[in-house]
């Protein structure tokens, strides 16, 4: 007579064996795929009224957002994914952040004990923008010193020879080289911010041969909170007209030397778009520089920081950059935030959504 426990046995290699035929009829069945995941039914605004998107950052060297750890095939597929939504720029961010670089630069590892990086990524980005026709554009090195200090002074010494390395190492031998990115941020009137952009933008086109130059700082509204904060929000944000004001004096110092200026737009709501850009788009043109926009494609709304940013908020941030009549969007940024292979899962559909709104078809 058999024991319950002999009895289970049986009862459970009986029911596998008779399970296995239907998983593995199951397994050889066609499955049937959608080639891409496009919305084809109605909408209820226009689709494509936004100013695309057609530069995005490399943000390989980063102190707020998770590392993908991307080799060359992750990254040339990345270039891929960009150059099928229309991107044919793209900016590395920095250089380097503190003892982190890009590149193995003779300078920052002797004079700033920075660490030489595994690989030469500065390269390797300039071989792929070469390799899919993209202009790249070269993010100069951040110390550090300014998050620390204010001063904006700090950047001007190592970049001094960080821009001469870079144009004799890398910009000569590149034709993807196309312009160089003034990489400190600020948003309001900072000390030696006139005199430091002036500085390293003069450097950059005498040593290039006047390739251009852009800046992109944020607006003080009132989404600019500390990234390690709790807060979503602040109340001492930033008029539209104190913005003019201080904008207008630093783009009379820089304007000779700085080509556009990329205000990032996430710091600002929704309903103030409209304002900011006006006042923007206007300095701008007083001053003969090209007016971007550096359409974050993260979300700042959320306590989260950073998930990829809902694209109904990214389609409004586009349109009106489009209707204060923008030169180009950039975003921050399309690898971790927009691409199909990102580590975000809704970074693909972000990808899918605005695809679909321009009518990108082919992938």
């Amino acid at each position: 007579m058999e024991n319950r426990r002999s009895f289970l046995k049986k009862l459970a290699l009986g029911a596998s064996a008779l399970a296995l035929p239907k998983v593995m009829s199951a397994a050889k069945a066609p499955v049937s795929v959608p080639p891409t995941d496009i919305y084809t039914g109605p909408t209820v605004t226009p689709k494509g009224a936004g100013l695309p998107i057609t530069g995005t950052f490399l943000d390989e060297i980063s102190h707020d957002i998770p590392h993908q750890n991307w080799g060359e095939k992750e990254w040339d597929a990345d270039f891929a994914h960009m150059k099928a939504m229309g991107i044919d720029t793209v900016i590395m961010i920095r250089s380097g952040y503190r003892k982190f670089i890009t590149y193995p630069s003779k300078y920052l590892t002797a004079k700033r004990g920075c660490y030489t990086p595994h690989i030469d990524l500065l390269d390797m980005y300039l071989r792929l923008a070469d390799k899919y026709g993209m202009k790249f554009w070269f993010g100069l090195y951040d110390s550090g010193r300014y998050w620390d200090t204010g001063d904006m002074s700090w950047e001007v010494e190592d970049n001094k020879y960080v821009i001469d390395e870079v144009w004799e190492n890398y910009g000569q031998h590149h034709p993807s080289f196309g312009g160089w990115y003034i990489s400190g941020e600020i948003s309001r009137a900072t000390k030696g911010a006139i005199e430091s952009f002036h500085a390293m933008g003069k450097q950059c086109k005498d040593v290039s041969g006047g390739l251009p130059t852009f800046i992109s700082p944020w607006i003080d509204g009132k989404k600019a909170v500390a990234a390690a904060g709790a807060a979503l929000t602040k109340e001492d944000a930033v008029s539209v007209a104190e913005h003019e004001r201080e904008w207008s004096e630093i783009f009379d110092g820089i304007h000779d030397v700085v080509d556009a200026c990329a205000f990032q737009d996430g710091h600002i709501d929704y309903d103030e778009l409209d304002a900011f850009f006006e006042v923007n788009k206007r300095m701008a043109d007083k001053y003969g520089m090209q007016c971007w926009t550096n359409a974050e494609s993260f979300d700042r709304d959320m306590p989260i920081k950073f998930f990829p940013i809902k694209f109904e908020k990214l389609r409004l941030k586009l349109e009106a950059a489009k209707r204060a009549g923008y030169d180009k969007a950039i975003t921050f940024e399309f690898s971790h935030f927009m691409s199909p292979q990102s580590a975000y899962a809704q970074a693909g559909h972000l990808y899918n959504r605005y695809r679909d709104y321009f009518g990108i078809t082919e992938s």
